[in-house]
């Protein structure tokens, strides 16, 4: 029998594009974050994630992580823009989903979520029941453009929801900041005209977390003063030394 002969290159596959139908439209969950929404998750990430580093704690930090709680129903879940996991699941950072019904996979320390224009109701009406129903124990809605749904009443920069001993998920601050974060015994504020997370170890902010970047930028910034100083020590001591009629480049 004769085998078939392969062609000397692959074969281009060509075919015509069809008309766009209906599953080329995206979810609501399926919209593309913006550059702000990005830069402001990703600090609130860099500043969570670096605490983390420097506390040794066994704590895993993700962003727009799949969390899920109902093994049946597994659509059913959130994806928090911002959240810390503690402990860290066995899966360490390979970690694609946060399954809760599985024995090691637990509910988030702390679940940050930013409202954006372009899915007002979500933070505000959809997220607190459901972080509620799956054990979360802090949630942060933050708003910085005031976008919220009308509906809801009053928008706020700022809200941070709590589970209480009775196992109630309450709002337990709603305003432009600073509140406490009972979760990190540290305080959450909104900086830089309301557009901004930092977090601080005390209520006058003048201990704030940093992140790994900021940390660098900081100890090279310490580094080069002190070379500074070092350097205009010696020119000082060679001109006194001059002065006496010495030469400072005189060995010994």
């Amino acid at each position: 029998m004769l085998q078939p002969t392969l062609p000397r290159r692959p074969p281009r596959v060509i075919f015509e594009v069809s008309e766009p139908g209906d599953d080329w439209e995206l979810s609501d969950d399926q919209v593309p974050e913006s550059r702000p929404h990005e830069r402001r998750a990703a600090s609130v990430f860099d500043q969570l994630d670096y605490m983390v580093e420097r506390t040794g704690r066994d704590a895993l930090v993700c962003r727009n992580l799949a969390i899920r709680w109902d093994e049946a129903r597994p659509a059913i879940g959130v994806d928090p823009d911002v959240c810390l996991i503690e402990p860290t699941p066995p899966e360490g950072t390979d970690l694609e989903s946060l399954l809760l019904w599985r024995p090691e996979h637990h509910p988030p320390l702390v679940a940050v979520e930013i409202v954006s224009a372009s899915r007002v109701d979500k933070d505000y009406a959809q997220s607190p029941p459901k972080y509620a129903v799956n054990g979360t124990p802090e949630l942060w809605v933050f708003d910085p453009g005031l976008v919220g749904p009308r509906g809801m009443g009053r928008r706020y920069r700022l809200q941070v929801w709590r589970r209480e001993d009775n196992d109630d998920f309450r709002r337990v601050y709603a305003g432009d900041g600073p509140a406490r974060s009972e979760s990190f015994n540290a305080w959450i504020f909104v900086v830089n005209e309301g557009t901004s997370l930092r977090i601080a170890d005390d209520q006058e902010g003048t201990s704030w977390w940093t992140t790994r970047a900021e940390a660098e930028r900081e100890a090279k910034e310490v580094e080069r003063r002190a070379r500074e100083d070092a350097e205009l020590r010696a020119e000082r001591l060679a001109e006194r030394l001059r002065a006496m009629g010495l030469d400072p480049d005189a060995p010994g």
